[in-house]
């Protein structure tokens, strides 16, 4: 059976290399006659994996040494609400610029904890663009400013980091991160999810300031505090170890194969480039997002036709490429090209929408 183009936003497609190199060391890693998913969390062999995996993560982007790495559980959704207990501590205020479903989750789970203030909402057309924010509106005291880089459903992506001066800024990088050289310095903490584009479902990564560290508010949860994780350098419980295994491999291809973060950016532009240039083209297919804040993860498409959005998905499952429809809450399409996405795959994708649009014309 042949391998079909995934499209899926979640968990998506993994690099050939990274499942063939696990596929090797299935039975037997690295000689130690088990397989990762088996051994101890514990065992000095699986602390190599770990170790790697964090030292592989700070090499890519470039995480300064003041920073803590942090692998945890509980998906990109656990951040919304562990974000202001540990960091909301000071004024108990915290501002959030709500650009899809997402960020929006997690200013509802931030209003549990403190004053929070919406600083744009790009609801009103759809979600299909990024706010311009006036830093004036900041909150000055706020104890974060919290934002999703990049809109999974709605494929928009932020074109500038807000300066928010001492105010922490806090990223949602769950869809971007590994795809692009970002300046983690620029952030008070980044956290994502891995199963887009670090590896498979079940870790989450925090990259997090250490002196945003160990001021949680009274009454958090041990494990929901990230002092306890950081102190116990992730293994205060059972880690999810293959998905830190998996994200290992993930990143040792970044570095090995495609030759580093920044070969990976410019990979991903010229990818995305052959699939919003046809968009742009197109006289049946319609890009939902226009301009400079255009994911090069997530590219939402549609016909204008529902039922003509149906056929094409069915069509393009049938000649084996798969999930394309788009999030229930939207419809139309959506094309999720992640790092391991290749150009050829995107460029079959075009190649079935132009004969799509040929057979299908009015």
């Amino acid at each position: 059976m042949s391998r079909v183009l995934n499209f899926s936003a979640g968990p998506s497609a993994l690099p050939e290399w990274v499942l063939k190199k696990a596929a090797e060391e299935m039975l037997d890693y690295n000689g130690s006659g088990q397989s990762v998913m088996e051994m101890s969390h514990r065992s000095p062999v699986y602390a190599s994996i770990i170790n790697d995996c964090e030292e592989r993560l700070r090499r890519v982007l470039s995480i300064p040494e003041n920073y803590d790495v942090l692998f945890l559980q509980g998906g990109a959704s656990l951040q919304f609400c562990m974000v202001p207990m540990n960091l909301m501590n000071k004024s108990g205020k915290a501002d959030y610029i709500i650009t899809g479903q997402w960020a929006n989750k997690a200013y509802k789970e931030g209003v549990r904890f403190g004053e929070c203030k919406v600083l744009a909402n790009s609801n009103d057309k759809t979600y299909s663009y990024i706010p311009k924010v006036d830093s004036k509106e900041f909150t000055p005291d706020a104890d974060y400013l919290h934002i999703c880089y990049n809109n999974t459903i709605y494929g928009t992506h932020y074109p500038y980091i807000p300066e928010t001066g001492d105010v922490p800024l806090v990223a949602d990088m769950s869809s971007c991160i590994l795809s692009e050289k970002i300046d983690v310095s620029k952030f008070g903490l980044i956290y994502a999810g891995a199963q887009k584009n670090m590896g498979p479902a079940g870790l989450t990564v925090v990259i997090v300031r250490k002196d945003l560290v160990g001021n949680a508010k009274e009454n958090t949860p041990t494990m929901l505090d990230y002092k306890t994780h950081a102190d116990n350098g992730s293994m205060f419980n059972t880690p999810p170890t293959y998905a830190i295994y998996i994200c290992g491999l993930v990143l040792r291809w970044i570095e090995e194969v495609v030759g580093g973060i920044d070969k990976m950016e410019e990979y991903n532009k010229k990818k995305a480039a052959v699939l919003y240039n046809y968009l742009d083209e197109s006289k049946m297919f319609k890009a939902t997002v226009e301009g400079e804040d255009r994911s090069l993860m997530n590219v939402p498409f549609v016909t204008g036709d529902e039922a003509l959005d149906k056929k094409f998905i069915a069509e393009a499952k049938a000649a084996g490429l798969v999930n394309l429809a788009g999030h229930r809450s939207v419809g139309g399409m959506r094309a999720s090209i992640y790092n391991a996405m290749t150009i050829e795959g995107v460029e079959t994708l075009v190649e079935f929408m132009k004969k799509f649009e040929k057979d299908n014309a009015r």
